[in-house]
């Protein structure tokens, strides 16, 4: 499906999601306030509906931030009903959790929790029949009003006839394909399908002929030139053109064109590049690493007395590590080592129990008795807050490495650089320090490629008990 069609399709379900809660409000509201009462006669009724007009428009708002901060709305796909049902439950469960949670620190008394209790039920309900039925309304709707667009592709190859398969899978969401059109360098490869195939000179008889919305030109580089005269046919006559960039690298994972003044840039990322939700989660970094720090007050200064009375030196211990694009910035832990630790590694690396350029060891000698403590439990890294605040780090991303460890990437592993490095990653979730160098470089990789702010969530959650058990920490 093409990603704009992702924009129109998001938007859809947003507005439908909105209009079903809303309805569900209002039925909540009839539920509980006559239903109920009749069949459990100690129920008092809820005040006017008008005095809870605030509570729907928190309601809608909180539904809004939830749905979009949780990748909801992207990429919804009508096929796949059993995941549209599944994004309506994670909708209301996290919104029913902030909304309870609301009404507890405002002390909103005047909202009947059982009303609530009914509302999310109802939502819950309505969200989910209405996204498993939508998909076959919008079939319908198509189809009784002919709402189709129409394809025609350029090109014979592979590349075309893969295009051509894409948009045939894709007639539930009203894609028809006219045929293709072979060039004067081509030739037509194995088609099963048998899709009409058109000659290159005929292709502006054909536009006057045939409905064509849009056009893919999917050809190889060398037959560009050939096919440029034709490119501007369809430009003068504005017809919706699309070139198939099958001669970039396989490893281009996002193209997408971006203006610079007034000139159009193609612009290629194999790492995050929406700035929006990168700016949300950096916002969220900076809230939760304030609330930390401020919850986590105590218990540090208890660590620091601690470290003071038992080992002698500093209580901090300062590294130098790379941050986003290389940027080296200053990591603060507790420090867990005696004094002149990193002198002392030459001699231990004989003992090394990690693969690449990383030193891990198990029983390290260097380790102070309060300090073995503070690393199974990772409260050595409670400083690293700091770092998060000042924009170093976020709390979920790959783990910044020291420069020498850098010297060492393979060029594939640097990209791991290009995100701002974090507390817990997906690496985490298999064992902390028990997965391999090269497990861990590909972990980290196959977070940056499908990064979102939902998997930061459940990256975090799903560390937790890592942390509280002490699994897998050196």
């Amino acid at each position: 499906m093409f990603a704009r069609r992702y924009q129109i399709l998001g938007l859809q379900f947003y507005l439908h999601d909105l209009l079903l809660t809303v309805l569900a409000f209002l039925v909540a509201y009839v539920i509980r306030n006559f239903g109920m009462t009749l069949l459990l006669p100690r129920l008092s009724h809820l005040y006017p509906i008008q005095g809870y007009w605030p509570f729907l428009v928190g309601v809608l708002s909180l539904w809004t931030i939830i749905g979009h901060s949780l990748g909801l709305y992207s990429k919804p796909d009508p096929g796949d009903r059993v995941q549209l049902i599944r994004d309506a439950a994670v909708l209301v469960l996290v919104g029913s959790i902030a909304v309870l949670a609301g009404l507890y620190l405002i002390k909103a008394s005047y909202v009947s929790r059982s009303f609530v209790l009914v509302f999310c039920l109802t939502d819950a309900l309505f969200l989910g029949i209405g996204r498993s039925s939508f998909p076959a309304a919008s079939a319908w709707l198509r189809e009784r009003f002919e709402r189709y667009r129409y394809f025609l592709i350029v090109g014979t190859g592979p590349s075309a006839l893969q295009m051509a398969s894409f948009l045939t899978q894709g007639k539930h969401l009203g894609q028809r394909l006219v045929g293709l059109v072979q060039t004067s360098a081509a030739s037509v490869a194995h088609d099963e399908h048998n899709y009409p195939v058109f000659d290159l000179n005929h292709l502006p008889r054909l536009l006057e002929n045939q409905i064509v919305d849009e056009v893919i030109i999917a050809v190889g580089a060398n037959e560009l030139e050939a096919v440029q005269p034709f490119i501007r046919r369809l430009q003068e006559e504005g017809v919706h053109t699309r070139l198939h960039l099958d001669f970039l690298p396989a490893t281009v994972s996002q193209v997408f064109v971006e203006h610079f003044h007034d000139v159009p840039l193609l612009t290629f990322a194999n790492t995050p590049a929406n700035e929006v939700l990168l700016f949300v989660k950096r916002a969220f970094d900076v809230v939760l690493s304030v609330l930390a720090l401020a919850i986590a007050a105590p218990l540090m200064l208890l660590i620091s007395g601690l470290i003071a009375a038992f080992s002698p030196g500093p209580i901090l211990y300062q590294q130098t590590r790379c941050g986003v694009g290389g940027r080296r910035f200053i990591l603060y832990k507790f420090r867990t080592m005696v004094v002149g630790a990193d002198q002392m590694r030459l001699q231990l690396e004989c003992h090394n129990e990690l693969e690449g350029p990383v030193f891990k060891m198990a029983n390290d000698p260097r380790c102070t008795a309060i300090g073995r403590w503070l690393r199974k439990f990772s409260l050595d890294e409670l400083p690293q807050l700091w770092n998060i605040l000042r924009g170093d780090m976020s709390f979920v991303g790959p783990r910044p490495p020291l420069p020498e460890e850098v010297e060492k990437y393979e060029t594939w592993q640097r990209r791991r650089l290009r995100m701002r490095p974090g507390l817990t990653c997906l690496w985490a979730l298999e064992g902390r320090n028990n997965v391999r160098f090269h497990r861990w470089m590909q972990l980290d990789l196959l977070y940056i490629e499908n990064w979102s702010l939902w998997l930061d969530v459940k990256i975090l959650i799903k560390t937790i008990p890592y942390v509280v058990k002490g699994s897998g920490a050196f």
